[in-house]
């Protein structure tokens, strides 16, 4: 017999999936009505805010208000970052077929890779740090993918895994989860990197800061916390 503990944790993780479902969901409504081309940045950015103060730190607000607030906050910037990404994506992959040379299409598809590494971080970077500016967002969100390869790499194959059991038994499910199950999975990484860059600069700023400076010394690159709710 299971437990009441047992069941809690049941009840929290099927309330967990809801939530992926739901704004999974969200996003595709989103990119709808958005046309694609001024839905997509602001709904991946909603999306990846959500989860970064979910993962991180618990916080679970009614995800329909959750997603709206997040998807106003910065509208145009998260719309051009959506922009540059798709461009990029269409030039590249057009690139790789109209190639001539093997040579070519192997610096296409490794040109692809990198933005696809871009695209599931960079979210996340606007949403979780102090970073601004689309250059400098999109420089961070490589050196966390290609520094943290090793969880990429991790979250890739459980991404892959995934979609391909559900495409050969459960098809329904991959249109029901869609764009939640790779941003669950960023989700994982930076909630892991995230939590380690704060516990390091903090380490560090104890150690090099005067005792009366410790107290209000911040670590340069800023990351959001959870609120006192």
């Amino acid at each position: 017999m299971f437990s009441f503990e047992g069941f809690v944790r049941i009840n929290t993780f099927l309330r967990g999936v809801y939530r992926i479902a739901y704004l999974n969901l969200l996003w595709i409504a989103t990119t709808a009505l958005g046309l694609v081309v001024f839905g997509i940045g602001p709904a991946s950015y909603a999306v990846a805010a959500y989860i970064d103060r979910w993962f991180r730190f618990g916080e679970t607000p009614p995800v329909t208000r959750a997603f709206i607030g997040h998807l106003r906050t910065h509208y145009w910037r998260s719309a051009a970052m959506g922009w540059i990404l798709t461009a990029a994506a269409a030039i590249v992959i057009t690139n790789i077929f109209a190639a001539s040379t093997w040579l070519l299409q192997f610096g296409n598809v490794v040109a692809l890779v990198v933005i696809v590494i871009i695209a599931a971080y960079v979210f996340p970077v606007m949403a979780a740090t102090d970073v601004r500016g689309i250059p400098r967002q999109i420089a961070a969100a490589l050196m966390l993918g290609v520094g943290s390869l090793h969880w990429t790499i991790v979250a890739a194959t459980a991404v892959g895994v995934t979609a391909w059991l559900l495409t050969s038994f459960a098809l329904p499910l991959l249109v029901l989860f869609g764009i939640g199950i790779p941003a669950a999975a960023v989700g994982f990484v930076t909630r892991i990197v995230f939590r380690q860059l704060t516990a390091d600069a903090d380490a560090a700023a104890a150690q090099t800061s005067p005792p009366r400076a410790r107290a209000t010394a911040q670590p340069r690159l800023h990351l959001a916390r959870g609120t006192t709710e």
